[in-house]
């Protein structure tokens, strides 16, 4: 079964191109082939029901679904004119170009200014560091209320904090792209409301694609949604699939397939 039409760019060279994507999960087919562009400089939310293959989905862009055992990938994922599966890709050079900002805030447990200084000095930069730093956490919107403290532990930091320090620990590998696995599920609505407000900043220079459960997220902040399923193959087992991508007000005003509408009405999920 092939994927729906992709929702079309203005972009001629999408910065991400996925190609006939599928996950394996061993001999299980957990995702079926998604075919989808990425344009530059917007923000892309993936919603859908549990099980349905966002997040998996999400991985495959930087290669995390290497990381875990029985995973595998088929088709390709075209990034900067290359297919990042090609087995002459160094998928750690892949992950400094396509952060990953993770469910949960998982700062490491060192001083805030090192959270920050950590990747890029062991990736052997060069230029000022205190400066990196600095423009790393004004870029995530936290240096203003951290920067009297740069060498207090950034474990010691509120939830919202620690998300936002996460995502400045990711801006200072100056990737293309940020990755969001449901930044603000264990976030209080304040915080979440921040995260999304350095989103909507964050797009003037990075794409960001972002799985979230928050319907009303996607809908506030996103520029284009793809929306996930499930369904039951032969054996009974359910498997993901991508039902439609497209701009973000094409899948909520009104829905335009059936799925969609009763997904985004609360009748499954």
């Amino acid at each position: 079964m092939r994927s729906p039409k992709k929702a079309q760019s203005t972009q001629t060279n999408p910065v991400l191109n996925a190609q006939g994507v599928k996950v394996y999960y061993g001999d299980f087919l957990a995702l079926q082939e998604v075919d989808m562009e990425i344009p530059e400089r917007k923000i892309i939310a993936f919603i859908g029901p549990s099980g349905c293959g966002k997040s998996t989905f999400l991985r495959c862009f930087n290669r995390m679904n290497d990381l875990i055992p029985g995973a595998r990938v088929e088709g390709q994922i075209n990034y900067q004119g290359k297919n990042i599966y090609d087995g002459k890709i160094n998928p750690v050079k892949i992950r400094r170009q396509v952060g990953m900002v993770f469910q949960r805030p998982n700062p490491f447990p060192k001083s805030i200014y090192e959270n920050i200084a950590f990747g890029p000095r062991a990736n052997g930069y060069k230029g000022n560091m205190a400066e990196l730093v600095e423009q790393s956490l004004r870029r995530a919107a936290l240096w203003d209320e951290v920067k009297d403290k740069l060498k207090e532990k950034g474990t010691a930091l509120s939830g919202g904090q620690q998300q936002r320090l996460c995502i400045a620990r990711a801006i200072a590998m100056k990737p293309d792209v940020l990755l969001m696995d449901e930044p603000c599920s264990a976030l209080d609505p304040i915080s979440t409301q921040q995260v999304e407000e350095l989103c909507r900043e964050l797009k003037e220079q990075y794409t960001m694609i972002m799985v979230t459960h928050n319907m009303q997220q996607a809908s506030r902040i996103s520029d284009l949604t793809g929306f996930f399923n499930t369904e039951t193959d032969a054996s009974g087992k359910r498997r993901g699939k991508l039902v439609k991508f497209s701009p973000t007000e094409e899948i909520f005003n009104p829905p335009r397939t059936q799925e969609a509408k009763a997904y985004i009405s609360g009748k499954f999920g």
